[in-house]
């Protein structure tokens, strides 16, 4: 006599959405990206692992970099050429608020212009929004620009110069500084994997913009010295409202962001995201054919 069948319970299948049709790329390509969003937390963590895991230099690097950058353009801006500083505040206060925003864009921007290309093999065997390389790189210069701001804090107490109610303005210009960096990045990303000869080109753009951007100096420096149709000329420059700003958040001072100049340069930091996404997402499909 046969035993009567075990009643097991159905078992719930794991719901899984698989989409096979044309332009699936195109059409689900944000959702991806929010559905990927642990493989963005999980490359950062990695960047980061790597650079400051059993290991004194990385730490080390992350502060002297910035601290040596402010000796020397406190020495030849301040102490040689005499440009004057911000209101009341030391000249090397002044100069490390505004080195701090540009190292972390150029850290931003160079590391992102080569992400994509090291982690080529990664990329060429499996799918996700390519978007993530470069945005996880610019997560992980921002690790370094939190640390460089202990320096910071120890000079405005070694100073004794107290921030201002300003401070609390301070994470709207870094998503600020964030947003130019990753549209730059993206950009560059995209030329990189089409033309390596971009990896030398990236090191040398970095360098000139520092003496473009307003770090060793003021920009009211332009203002005074060319007049105001440089100055808006000037302002075409992105960090120079991401600058200013930042250093109106820790010196407080005089800063007039609605001003026409201000605005433009406030503009084309929008522009720059919105033209790196649209340039790497137009570029992005033959990432794996030619890397």
């Amino acid at each position: 006599m046969q035993s009567p069948p075990i009643f097991t319970p159905p078992v719930e299948e794991e719901k899984f959405d698989l989409w096979i049709e044309a332009g699936h790329v195109e059409k689900h390509y944000w959702h991806d990206l929010w559905r990927y969003r642990e493989l963005f937390f999980i490359l950062a963590w990695r960047d980061v692992a790597v650079r400051y895991k059993q290991t004194v230099a990385g730490t080390a690097w992350a502060l002297v970099q910035p601290f040596l950058s402010m000796v020397i353009m406190t020495v030849f801006f301040g102490k040689l050429a005499g440009l004057p500083s911000v209101g009341n505040a030391p000249y090397a206060i002044m100069v490390f608020a505004a080195v701090l925003p540009w190292q972390f864009f150029a850290n931003a921007v160079a590391s992102s212009g080569q992400s994509v290309v090291t982690n080529r093999d990664m990329i060429s065997k499996v799918y996700f929004p390519r978007i993530i390389v470069p945005a996880g790189s610019v997560l992980v210069s921002f690790v370094d620009f939190l640390v460089s701001l202990l320096i910071l804090a120890a000079m405005m107490i070694w100073y004794r110069f107290p921030p201002a109610w300003n401070l609390l303005a301070l994470p709207a210009f870094m998503v600020l500084g964030a947003a130019s960096a990753l549209g730059v990045g993206l950009v560059l990303t995209a030329l990189t994997v089409q033309y390596r000869d971009f990896r030398f080109i990236v090191p040398f753009i970095v360098q000139f913009g520092m003496f473009v951007s307003p770090v060793g100096y003021s920009s009211s420096v332009i203002l005074d010295k060319f007049g105001p149709r440089v100055f808006s000329l000037y302002c075409l420059n992105p960090l120079v409202f991401v600058i200013e700003g930042f250093r109106w958040c820790i010196l407080g001072g005089e800063f007039h962001p609605l001003e026409s100049p201000m605005l433009v340069s406030f503009a084309v930091s929008f522009f720059l995201l919105a033209g790196g996404i649209a340039y790497f997402r137009k570029t992005e499909r033959s990432f794996a054919d030619v890397i």
